[in-house]
């Protein structure tokens, strides 16, 4: 992947990762660009917000007592988001942990 690609592709892939609402915009934006840097970003937010959608299921299974698993795999999708956001400013196309692979 040319620099160029990357650069072009970086605002709509640091979009993605803002929570769904912004998963959407950066997916209609990438429509037309077809930029391959922001779909790898695009995908990776997207399996983000199918753990947070599994979480949340999770949650509500649940007893009240063992909210603290939810709260710890909470804790983990965020510092996921964060990752991501970090690779997309950095250019970088590395998988994150866990999700990154999967599908």
């Amino acid at each position: 992947m040319d620099q160029t690609t990357i650069e072009e592709g970086k605002t709509i892939a640091i979009i993605s990762y803002i929570t769904i609402i912004g998963l959407v915009i950066a997916y209609l934006m990438n429509n037309d660009k077809n930029n391959s840097f922001a779909q790898f970003h695009i995908g990776q937010s997207v399996r983000i917000v199918v753990l947070a959608f599994a979480n949340y299921l999770l949650a509500w299974v649940l007893p009240y007592s063992l909210n603290l698993i939810t709260t710890i795999i909470s804790l983990g999708i965020f510092v996921l988001i964060i990752l991501g956001i970090v690779n997309a400013v950095n250019g970088k196309t590395t998988p994150l942990p866990v999700i990154g692979t999967i599908g």
